[in-house]
């Protein structure tokens, strides 16, 4: 198996995941856009619980919660730093001993809260549903060139192949004897052997897979083909149109409202 094939991607038969890779993309787009148009705390609420609710039809929704829970720490620091010293702070809201939160900075770190799990959760709706390669493969067909094909399709899988490295380097190191699990101290002292090996596999790992992308000719000028014919289901378009239909509701509630 090579390095190549470990992705984010969850296998599924739900309409999102046969939906096509670029109505997918428009529905992320227009997810990051709304997630700073709209303005408030309710819309931006009920954007994520939209996107939530499109994750939960497409059976990704417990891969999210792993996600969310991880990024928890930064949402709890927005409330604890902005409800303690943001600028405009008058209205006292909570005090734990010599601590005051106020009300203005609370409001701001629910706020700063809401945007980062927007752009999670439309982020995810795209990278939990879509093969990279299928991504990939769907916009070199509109006239992607190959290189920001390859680009893009890197980024997507640098998160999940490094992890798949760091696992096997630690399995061969408890192998031989080395104690990777227990304590704090104990992890971090087998975390700074496993980074020269990991380093050096990469590096290797880049090196092969530059050499497999020469050969077959990754540096031609050609016009590339494509083994299977694009699919694209029939409820796409009505997806798509109820998309663009959402952002402009949100650049028109942005207008309004500001």
């Amino acid at each position: 198996m090579t390095a190549l094939q470990f992705t984010l991607y969850v296998p599924g038969d739900s309409w999102v995941h046969r939906l096509d890779p670029v109505s997918k993309m428009l529905i992320t787009v227009v997810g990051l856009a709304c997630t700073f148009l709209l303005p408030g705390h309710l819309a931006p609420a009920l954007l994520l619980a939209a996107s939530l609710a499109l994750l939960a039809t497409a059976g990704v929704l417990r891969r999210t919660a792993a996600v969310f829970a991880g990024v928890a720490l930064i949402a709890v620091t927005f409330f604890v730093v902005q409800g303690l010293v943001y600028a405009g702070n008058e209205t006292p809201a909570l005090a734990l001993g010599p601590l005051t939160f106020y009300r203005e900075g609370l409001l701001l770190g629910l706020r700063l809260t809401l945007r980062l799990y927007n752009i999670l959760a439309s982020s995810l709706i795209l990278i939990l549903t879509t093969r990279p390669s299928d991504l990939v493969e769907s916009l070199m067909r509109r006239g992607l060139p190959a290189r920001f094909g390859y680009v893009i399709i890197a980024v997507l899988q640098i998160i999940p192949t490094m992890v798949e490295a760091s696992n096997r380097i630690t399995d061969a190191q408890r192998s031989r004897g080395m104690e990777t699990e227990g304590s704090l101290w104990v992890r971090l002292r087998a975390f700074i052997p496993l980074m020269g090996p990991l380093v050096t596999s990469s590096l290797i790992a880049t090196e092969e897979r530059a050499l497999a992308l020469e050969v077959r000719g990754f540096a031609s000028n050609r016009r590339p083909t494509f083994l299977n014919e694009e699919s694209i289901p029939g409820y796409a378009w009505p997806v798509r149109i109820a998309a663009l239909a959402v952002l402009l509701l949100g650049i028109a509630g942005r207008v309004v409202l500001s």
